[in-house]
C-alpha cells in the first residue's frame, strides 16, 4: 500500500513506461486476437486497462476527461495508445495535485469494501500488470514482437549477447 505520493508517482511512471512498450506492439490487425472464442481480445484487454483508470479512480472522487470508462474499445490501435497516454497523465496529475500523503489513508467504497486510497493505487498497478502479462501472450500468439519490461524478452536476448536458457 502506498503511503507517499512520490512513491506512487515513481512506481506509476515506471509501470506506464512498460505498458507503453506493450501497447506500442498493438496494430489494427492484431487487436482482434483472442486466446479462444468468447474471451477478451488483445484490443479488449488493452482498452480494459485504459478504462479501469477512470473507473477505479472515479470511486475516489477523481474525475477524468481523456476517456469515458464506459466506452467500447476503439478499432484503431493508435486510439487505444492515445487513450492510455491521456488517462495515465491525468492520473499522475490528479494524484500529485489533489492528494497528500495523509489522504492516502482515506478510505473510499471500492467494490463493496472500504479501501484506503494507497491500497486502491496499489490495486490499480497490480491490475495493470496482470492484464499486461495477458497481452504479451496474445502478442506472441499473433506473431508480434514482445518487448522486454522486467529485463529482455526472448526476441531481445540475442541483441544483447545472451543465449537462450536450456530449459
Amino acid at each position: 500500500m502506498f503511503r507517499k505520493i512520490e512513491d506512487f508517482v515513481s512506481a506509476y511512471r515506471s509501470l506506464a513506461e512498460g505498458t507503453g512498450k506493450v501497447f506500442a506492439m498493438l496494430t489494427d490487425d492484431n487487436l482482434h486476437r483472442s486466446v479462444a472464442d468468447g474471451h477478451r481480445t488483445l484490443g479488449g484487454i488493452a482498452w480494459h486497462i485504459v478504462t479501469t483508470v477512470p473507473e477505479m479512480m472515479s470511486r475516489t472522487g477523481l474525475g477524468f476527461s481523456a476517456v469515458d470508462w464506459k466506452s467500447m474499445p476503439p478499432r484503431a490501435a493508435s486510439e487505444i495508445i492515445e487513450g492510455y497516454t491521456g488517462v495515465s497523465n491525468e492520473l499522475l496529475a490528479a494524484v500529485r495535485d489533489t492528494w497528500s500523503d495523509e489522504s492516502l489513508l482515506q478510505a473510499d467504497e471500492m467494490y463493496g469494501e472500504q479501501w484506503p486510497r494507497g491500497l486502491t493505487l496499489t490495486a490499480l498497478i497490480n491490475h495493470e500488470i496482470h492484464h499486461r502479462g495477458q497481452m504479451t501472450v496474445l502478442l506472441r500468439q499473433a506473431g508480434s514482437k514482445v518487448p522486454g519490461i522486467f529485463g529482455p524478452s526472448k526476441e531481445e536476448w540475442k541483441n544483447i549477447g545472451m543465449s537462450e536458457p536450456p530449459y
